[in-house]
């Protein structure tokens, strides 16, 4: 099964720091050439409704609150470790 990552982008979330984190995302699975060898479902969504603990981004259902730059790059990293050569 594929992964699934929603980023909202509903105007709180993305004033909050997704905006960031969209381009973390993207950057992240390019440099990792993820998205020729996996297939990633990225996903922009409206309004979560959990405006008050944004930004908000769900990974396979999972709903995480407050991502900063950081955080989003760390569950990149859990949902994606690296391949050990």
């Amino acid at each position: 099964m594929k992964p699934v990552i929603r980023i909202c982008i509903g105007s709180s979330c993305f004033a909050r720091g997704n905006e960031e984190n969209v381009r973390i995302t993207e950057k992240f699975l390019a440099d990792r050439k993820l998205a020729d060898d996996v297939d990633v479902d990225l996903e922009g969504c409206l309004c979560l409704g959990k405006c008050q603990n944004g930004p908000i981004v769900e990974i396979d259902g999972v709903c995480h609150a407050n991502v900063t730059g950081g955080v989003m790059l760390d569950l990149l990293n859990r949902l994606f470790p690296e391949k050990k050569k």
